[in-house]
C-alpha cells in the first residue's frame, strides 16, 4: 500500500511507530547536514527529516533533489520533534525517513500552492487542478460536500426519495435561453439541456412518488456574474398532497438544520413578508434584514413645497443611515456620483443631516423647514447623528435605485457580516409580469405556478393583480430557494397558457405531455428548489460561488483549463447535418 496513515493524523501517541506516507512536497529546507521536507496531502502536513548521521546516504542525497509538488512515498519512524509547531495537528512529531521513492517529479508550479498565493485568478483558473491543492479551495469543496450530505440526510429521514431525471430533454420556453444538443440519430432535431427538472418532478408526482428530491445539474445560457454559472446545481424538491404551509415548514426545517449542523447557529421561526411589503420597504424581493435602513415614503411631507424635482416625482423615498451624520461634503458628493452611475441610474440625491442637538441641515434647506425635515426623520426612523438620503422619480425605478444604495452603504458600514444569518420567506408574488416592450404578460416564476384561488376572477379583468401561490426563501439578501404550489388540472393549465399568449396548438406542442398526464389523476402538489452553489457560498461566508465549484467557468462562460467551448471538425458537423454561418 502507498500509505499507512495520512499527513494530518499522526501525533505524539504514534512516537516510535513505523509508518508509510505519500503526498506532495510542500517545501523543503536544506541545511547541509540536515534536510526537512513538509509532506502534504488532503488531510494536512507532516514534517519529514533526513539526517546525514542517521539516514542512508542514498536516501539522503535523493532527498536533496526533491522540488515543490514532487509526489513521493516515504517510510520511516515517528519521532518527537525538537522545535514543535503548535499551528498544525502534527506539530509535535516528525518522520525520520528510512526509505524514499519519487512517484512522480513535477514542474515548478506557475503559482505558489499556499493559502495566500501569488497567482492571479486567470492563471489559477487555467491550472485549476493545482488551485484545488490550496487549502481555501480544497476546504470549500469539502464544505460543499458536508452541506450536500446534510441535505440528503435530512430529506431522506423525512421519506423523500432521490430520483434522477434526464439531461437530454425538449426545449421549452422557461425564461432563459436553452443550451441545445443536436441529435445525430434524428436529423435536424435537437435536445435541450434542462434549465430545471420542473416538468419531470411534476410527472413524478403524477406517478405517485409523493416526496421527491434530487441534487441536480441545471443549465441556462445567460449572462454571467459572481453568483451565476452556465451550469449550476439545485436541491430540487417536490411533494404531493400538500399546501403552501406544508412546504414552507419542511424547507424552513431543512434550512434551520443546515444552520445548526454546519454553522452551530440556532434560528427561530423565519419571518414572512409579502412581495408588496418587500418592494415598498426594501426596494427588492430579496431583502437583507441583517440591518435596518427601511424605506420611508416621503411624498406627503416632500411634495407641494416649491421643490419641482420632488413635486414632479411619482415617489419620494428615503433611508436613514446610522452614524452617517459625520460624513463630509466630499463623502456625500462621492455617494451622489455613485447613484448617478449608469448601473444605478439616479439623476441626483437629496440629503438631510440629523444633528446631535435635534436640528437638521439639508441640501434643500431653501425649500424645507425644520418641521418638514423632522417628519422625514420620523418616517425614516432617523436618530441624531444619522443621515437621511432621499431619491425620487418613477416608483419602481426609484425603489430599485435606493435598494442599490442601501446595500452599498451597508457594505461600507460593515453591516453585512458574513457570520450573521437572517433568513426569511417572501410570499404572495404576482402571478404575471407585463413585458412593456411586447405588451404581453409572462409568468413571474414559470407557467405551472398556481394562482391563488381567491384571485382567479381577476385573470380576466386585472391579470397584473393576480397573486401566485409562490414563495422564495431569502438569506442575507440572496434568494437561495424558490417554489410554488403547481397547477394540477388540465383546465386551469390551459387557462394559464391562454393568458401567457400561447395558442392551443403551441401549448399542446410544448407541453402536451404534461397536460395529458393531468388527465390521469394528478394529485395536488408543489415544491421548491434551492440553489446549492449560492447556499453553500453564503454558509461559507463568501459572495462568489466559484470557489465552491470544482471546475467553474469564467465570466465569458469558458473553461480556460480545457479550452471549452471549442470548434468541432467538419466531419462532425456533416454527421449532424449542421452548416455554420458565421458571417
Amino acid at each position: 500500500m502507498y500509505r499507512s496513515h495520512n499527513c494530518g493524523e499522526l501525533n505524539a501517541s504514534n512516537i516510535n511507530t513505523e509508518v508509510t506516507l505519500a503526498g506532495w512536497v510542500q517545501k523543503s529546507r536544506d541545511k547541509g547536514f540536515m534536510n526537512w521536507v513538509d509532506l502534504r496531502d488532503r488531510y494536512g502536513i507532516t514534517q519529514l527529516i533526513f539526517d546525514e548521521s542517521r539516514t542512508d546516504k542514498t536516501v539522503f542525497e535523493l532527498a536533496k533533489t526533491l522540488g515543490r509538488e514532487f509526489v513521493i512515498q516515504v517510510k520511516g519512524t515517528v519521532i518527537e520533534r525538537e522545535a514543535k509547531n503548535k499551528n498544525i495537528p502534527t506539530g509535535d512529531i516528525e518522520i525520520l525517513v528510512t526509505e524514499l521513492t519519487i512517484l512522480n517529479a513535477a514542474l515548478t508550479p506557475p503559482f505558489t500552492i499556499e493559502d495566500e498565493t501569488d497567482g492571479g485568478e486567470d492563471i489559477r483558473m487555467k491550472y485549476r487542478y493545482l488551485d484545488i491543492r490550496r487549502n481555501p479551495v480544497k476546504n470549500s469543496l469539502l464544505f460543499r460536500h458536508k452541506v450536500a450530505m446534510e441535505v440528503r440526510k435530512y430529506l431522506s429521514d423525512l421519506d423523500f426519495c432521490e430520483v434522477e431525471t434526464p439531461y437530454l430533454i425538449k426545449s421549452t420556453p422557461e425564461g432563459a435561453r436553452d443550451f441545445v444538443v443536436p441529435s445525430r440519430m434524428n436529423e435536424g432535431q435537437f435536445y435541450a439541456l434542462p434549465q430545471s427538472p420542473q416538468t419531470f418532478k411534476q410527472l413524478l408526482m403524477v406517478g405517485g412518488m409523493d416526496k421527491y428530491f434530487q441534487i441536480v445539474k441545471c443549465f441556462r445560457d445567460e449572462d454571467l456574474r459572481a453568483d451565476r454559472q452556465p451550469e449550476f446545481t439545485q436541491i430540487d424538491c417536490e411533494m404531493a398532497f400538500v399546501e403552501q404551509e406544508d412546504i414552507l415548514n419542511v424547507f424552513e426545517g431543512l434550512t434551520r438544520h443546515l444552520l445548526k449542523e454546519i454553522k452551530g447557529i440556532e434560528v427561530d421561526k423565519f419571518p414572512r413578508i409579502t412581495y408588496d411589503y418587500a418592494m415598498k420597504t426594501y426596494g427588492n424581493d430579496k431583502p437583507d434584514i441583517r440591518f435596518g435602513m427601511k424605506f420611508g415614503e416621503l411624498n406627503e411631507f416632500a411634495q407641494h413645497k416649491d421643490f419641482p424635482v420632488f413635486n414632479a416625482a411619482e415617489l419620494v423615498v428615503g433611508i436613514a443611515v446610522p452614524g452617517a451624520g459625520n460624513y463630509t461634503r466630499k463623502e456625500i458628493d462621492a455617494l451622489i456620483d455613485w447613484v448617478k452611475r449608469p448601473q444605478v441610474g439616479a439623476s441626483g440625491m437629496v440629503y438631510a443631516k440629523c444633528n446631535e442637538d435635534g436640528t437638521y441641515k439639508s441640501s434643500v434647506d431653501k425649500f424645507y423647514d425644520q418641521d418638514d425635515l423632522g417628519q422625514w426623520a420620523k418616517i425614516t426612523g432617523a436618530e441624531p447623528g444619522d443621515m437621511i438620503f432621499v431619491l425620487s422619480g418613477p416608483a419602481d425605478k426609484t425603489r430599485g435605485q435606493l435598494s442599490a444604495l442601501r446595500m452599498e452603504l451597508a457594505t461600507r458600514l460593515g453591516l453585512r457580516k458574513p457570520e450573521e444569518f437572517a433568513p426569511l420567506w417572501v410570499v404572495d408574488f404576482p402571478l404575471l409580469e407585463l413585458d412593456e416592450e411586447t405588451g404581453r404578460y409572462h409568468a413571474m416564476h414559470h407557467p405551472f405556478t398556481s394562482p391563488k384561488p381567491e384571485d382567479m376572477a381577476l385573470l380576466e379583468t386585472e391579470p397584473g393583480k393576480v397573486r401566485a401561490n409562490a414563495y422564495d426563501m431569502v438569506l442575507n439578501g440572496n434568494e437561495i430557494g424558490g417554489g410554488s404550489i403547481r397547477i394540477h388540472d388540465k383546465a386551469t393549465q390551459q387557462l394559464m397558457f391562454k393568458y401567457l399568449g400561447f395558442t392551443e396548438d403551441e401549448a399542446k406542442a410544448q407541453f402536451g405531455f404534461l397536460m395529458d398526464a393531468f388527465q390521469f389523476g394528478a394529485p395536488p402538489h408543489g415544491g421548491l428548489a434551492f440553489g446549492l452553489d449560492r447556499l453553500v457560498a453564503i454558509l461559507g461566508g463568501q459572495e462568489t460561488i466559484r470557489d465552491f465549484i470544482a471546475f467553474p467557468k469564467n465570466n465569458s462562460g469558458r473553461d480556460v483549463m480545457i479550452d471549452a467551448p471549442a470548434a468541432i471538425d467538419n466531419a462532425q458537423l456533416k454527421e449532424l447535418s449542421i452548416k455554420l454561418d458565421l458571417k
